[in-house]
């Protein structure tokens, strides 16, 4: 029996670039190239419209398990590949669709013609194939409506590729095309999906946490290390930078009212990854804000605390409910460990009533009676940068974690 030869991989938006597409197939090239790190004989060969993963005798299935979180493809195939010959093509029909009929399962033939030279059109291929498997297989059964099997057989130039199954990829954009992104990561459930999701739009993103010890314990800590750990299997590694915030925090606690602390903490946090940004070359900062759900999440909240930065803030959250946002989180595997009852620094301070509609020019007054810059600095010269990829281990000499 027949084994599939190679992958061959359709892309999404990607198709509807221009001049810079070969951009975007270079990086999605390099990301394939890294999800199927464990096969090293296999070959990627990319044309304008299509990818083809050459298996060289790799496990088809295998491989393919590894691509379908990849961002930037469509959908994807196990597929064989023949010359234009015509019994060539019909063994090939045949033996894909042995190696995945059933008794009782229905089929159709879909045809593609790239090549117009090819001596059949679409109509006769379907005929043609079609024929052939059912005078070779018993009980083998046409539906052309809602078949159980849908043998593709797709004419090109340098060759024909038969696929019995598409299979759907991740979507989106490939990861790294789209410029890099500071990610304001907590230990919540939110911003790690807001992560991924600006991943999906081709964002390389570095991770910014705040860490307030003794308020926050190590365990908090690993905490966000192992959400920065998932992140880092979709695009290789993920920088993550830990600020040291009990200064400015306890700062903040002393001078500003109790109801406009969570505001000025957001805006000293922001500040601080701002100028994150600029010394690793950011174009924009990523939150994890859903309008509403908290108090430092609505519009009033948001325009008072934004206020310190002309940076672009992207919000991928901002309209989706918090039901939406879990079944993200629990497809990308950070739901549990965001759930881990270890709080961070906003928990912590979080005062018992915030202010729900602040307003810049109080918070402005309440900050201006303290300078902040020096502890500012302090916590950016600080922050503790560490480059975590997929199996990452961060172990703290001084305190067990476990």
């Amino acid at each position: 029996m027949i084994n599939y030869d190679r992958i061959l991989i359709r892309f999404g938006e990607i198709s509807t670039k221009g001049r810079n597409r070969s951009k975007f197939l270079e990086k999605l090239r390099q990301n394939v190239k890294r999800v199927l790190h464990q096969f090293p004989e296999i070959k990627i060969e990319t044309q304008r419209d299509r990818m083809f993963v050459k298996l060289n005798g790799a496990d088809g299935e295998a491989a393919a398990q590894c691509l379908k979180e990849v961002f930037g493809i469509q959908s994807f195939s196990l597929a064989i590949k023949t010359e234009q010959e015509i019994d060539q093509i019909k063994d090939a029909a045949l033996s894909l669709f042995e190696k995945v009929f059933e008794e009782g399962k229905t089929f159709k033939i879909t045809s593609k013609r790239a090549d117009k030279k090819f001596q059949l059109d679409t109509g006769e291929m379907n005929h043609t194939f079609g024929s052939h498997i059912l005078k070779n297989v018993e009980h083998s059964k046409v539906d052309v409506k809602n078949p159980d099997i849908n043998l593709q057989i797709e004419v090109r130039e340098e060759g024909v590729y038969l696929s019995c199954e598409n299979i759907k990829g991740a979507g989106g954009l490939p990861a790294g095309s789209g410029g890099k992104a500071m990610l304001m990561l907590s230990g919540g459930i939110d911003s790690p999906v807001a992560g991924y999701l600006a991943m999906k739009r081709g964002i390389e993103i570095e991770a910014v946490h705040f860490h307030s010890p003794p308020f926050t314990s190590e365990r908090a800590k690993q905490k966000v290390i192992d959400l920065t750990e998932k992140l880092s299997k979709i695009c290789g590694k993920v920088t993550l930078h830990i600020v040291p915030f009990t200064e400015v925090q306890q700062m903040i606690q002393k001078q500003v009212p109790e109801n406009y602390t969570m505001t000025s903490t957001r805006r000293m946090m922001l500040t601080i990854t701002d100028q994150l940004r600029k010394r690793n070359e950011g174009l924009a900062i990523i939150t994890g804000e859903s309008l509403g759900q908290v108090a430092s999440q609505t519009l009033e909240s948001m325009y008072a605390i934004n206020d310190v930065t002309s940076t672009p803030v992207l919000r991928p959250l901002i309209t989706m409910d918090k039901e939406e946002i879990v079944e993200i989180a629990q497809k990308i595997d950070t739901f549990d460990i965001s759930n881990r009852p270890f709080e961070d620094c906003c928990t912590v301070f979080v005062p018992a009533s915030p202010k729900t509609k602040p307003k810049l020019e109080k918070v402005e007054r309440f900050e201006s009676f303290v300078d902040f810059t020096e502890a500012i600095s302090k916590a950016v010269k600080d922050t503790e940068t560490l480059t975590i990829t997929p199996g990452f281990s961060y172990e703290n000499e001084d305190e067990d974690l476990f």
